[in-house]
């Protein structure tokens, strides 16, 4: 995957995905696109994996969404009979994100630059963001008189609230760590130096955790949050059901019992 513009790792439970297009802050072209959908399906299904941490290479952009100059083509091709210019969300986007934030196994963004447009919606999508000080995000859409895509309008209203999210993708502007920290879109903020390592020890933790259960959670989050009371607790129900026939559910108990660590095997 030398020449790729995604490169994988699987470290132990972890998958390490890395967008390595630095030279255009990692902008998604139609290749690196693609092959972040398909890593990230792949990934979703692999039961060797049991995390998956989503970074950029280099230290100015984690993601700055659509590659422009790209898309400027795209759109002289649609201006003459070629096929829609947006083709990209349904084809590329919508698959991504589904995969991303549906996948029933914990995902960490380890935003180390600026993180725009569908970038942001990336980091957005997954379930927790650590951030360099010196990173930031902007939705942009709005920059380039375009709608928020990569679920965007459905992530970002429920990391911030409806009304900031309204101003940040109306009136898109860079919002700097800091300030991530205190709206909530991000978990962590540390020095940039300090980033991978800690964003991996991170990720790491939750690949050791009790795999069946994390993404249990992660779907019962994400599914009470538009259904009513009653069809959450038939929901948890469900879960529960999942996660207790679950190997490290009786390792956990058993370590309880025994006063030890548990070694969970993520299954």
């Amino acid at each position: 995957m030398a020449d790729s513009p995604v490169q994988y790792e699987l470290d132990g439970g972890l998958a390490v995905l890395t967008l390595d297009r630095p030279a255009a802050m990692n902008a998604l072209d139609t290749a690196a696109k693609v092959a972040l959908r398909d890593t990230v399906a792949a990934v979703a299904e692999d039961p060797a994996v049991r995390a998956v941490l989503l970074t950029g290479a280099g230290d100015r952009a984690f993601c700055v969404g659509q590659d422009l100059k790209e898309h400027i083509g795209k759109l002289a091709e649609a201006r003459e009979g070629g096929g829609p210019a947006l083709a990209t969300v349904a084809e590329h986007y919508n698959p991504l994100v589904r995969a991303l934030a549906g996948m029933r196994k914990p995902t960490v963004a380890a935003v180390n630059g600026v993180a725009a447009g569908a970038g942001a919606s990336l980091a957005f999508a997954c379930d927790f963001r650590i951030v360099a000080d010196t990173a930031g995000f902007n939705t942009s859409f709005a920059g380039v008189a375009l709608t928020a895509d990569s679920g965007a309008s459905w992530t970002l209203p429920r990391l911030v609230g409806h009304a900031r999210a309204t101003e940040l993708l109306m009136l898109p502007r860079t919002v700097a760590a800091a300030e991530a920290l205190e709206l909530g879109l991000a978990t962590q903020v540390v020095p940039a130096g300090e980033l991978a390592a800690t964003a991996r020890a991170f990720a790491r933790r939750l690949a050791e955790g009790p795999t069946v259960a994390l993404g249990a959670i992660k779907e019962s989050i994400a599914f009470g949050w538009s259904h009513s009371l009653s069809e959450t607790l038939d929901k948890e129900d469900e879960l529960q059901t999942l996660a207790g026939s679950a190997e490290d559910h009786a390792i956990a108990v058993q370590a309880f019992l025994d006063k030890k660590r548990p070694h969970y095997l993520g299954k």
